[in-house]
């Protein structure tokens, strides 16, 4: 069993369209405090993020908030959180989130989230981390990324195993026990060939 102690959660500054988007930012708050964990997250007091901080602390878990300072002077810092860290660019926040978290989650978002996803996706492919990363596609949010991959998959762009590392789920249970069963797979082919 992997051993999850605090999550990174990246997720929207908008709630979006749905409804849902909203109730399962919470969901999968409480499933997190069931089971005692931590969040990690870009200290947003805006959209989804501020959703599972509020969900979070609402249960007295623990919230890491990572934030630059410019996002503070626009007053969007949550400073609910239990430990507000500030940095000086987005690159240290970025950094710093993928340190603090055992594992990550991509809720439903914008750019920034999708940046978020693949940056963990390469580290994991190049071997900076070996940490589990998991999509929460709420009401089907990622179907369609889902699909582009397995298209990027088939032109010979992305190994078959880098695609089936990337877990999925709808419901947060599953998608906790999931990264919880998570295997890092050791040394990748292409690095292995390379030594040879």
């Amino acid at each position: 069993m992997f051993l999850l102690k605090n999550i990174t959660v990246y997720c929207g500054s908008n709630t979006g369209i749905l409804p849902e988007y909203t109730s399962q930012a919470k969901a999968l708050a409480k499933e997190m405090v069931n089971r005692k964990l931590g969040l990690v997250y870009g200290a947003g007091n805006v959209g989804l993020m501020r959703v599972i901080a509020d969900e979070m602390l609402g249960s007295k878990s623990p919230v890491y908030g990572i934030i630059p300072q410019k996002l503070v002077d626009i007053e969007v810092a949550h400073q609910g959180c239990t430990d507000l860290i500030v940095v000086e660019t987005m690159r240290d926040r970025k950094w710093l989130m993928a340190e603090k978290g055992d594992g990550f989650i991509a809720m439903p978002g914008g750019i920034g989230t999708l940046e978020e996803l693949f940056e963990i996706m390469t580290l994991n492919q190049l071997m900076y981390i070996q940490k589990p990363l998991a999509l929460y596609n709420v009401s089907g949010y990622y179907d369609k990324l889902l699909e582009f991959l397995a298209h990027v998959g088939a032109q010979g762009f992305l190994k078959t195993h880098q695609l089936d590392s990337l877990i999925v789920a709808a419901d947060p249970v599953e998608l906790l026990d999931k990264m919880e069963a998570y295997e890092p797979t050791g040394t990748p082919d292409w690095l292995q060939r390379k030594k040879q």
